[in-house]
């Protein structure tokens, strides 16, 4: 239900400049990060669960953290 809700609205899912840096870092990548999480969160085994106004997104040893209102990915963290 939440994957889909993501799904639905992939279209609005960005990052700040700070996130950007951030997210690459805590994930050790320099893949453009947001287009990395949408891949990652379009995977068949991405479990995206909601606590509050965010969704995380668990998937592939990450876990994902988006805003439910703005769609913004605050951060990423290897798991």
């Amino acid at each position: 239900m939440h994957r889909k809700a993501l799904l639905e609205n992939v279209d609005k899912i960005h990052t700040t400049e700070m996130g950007v840096g951030r997210i690459q870092k805590n994930l050790g990548i320099d893949d453009e990060p947001v287009g990395y999480c949408i891949l990652k969160l379009k995977r068949e085994d991405a479990v995206v669960t909601r606590e509050g106004k965010n969704y995380y997104v668990t998937v592939d040893g990450c876990r994902i953290t988006i805003n439910a209102g703005s769609f913004t990915i605050i951060t990423a963290h290897k798991i």
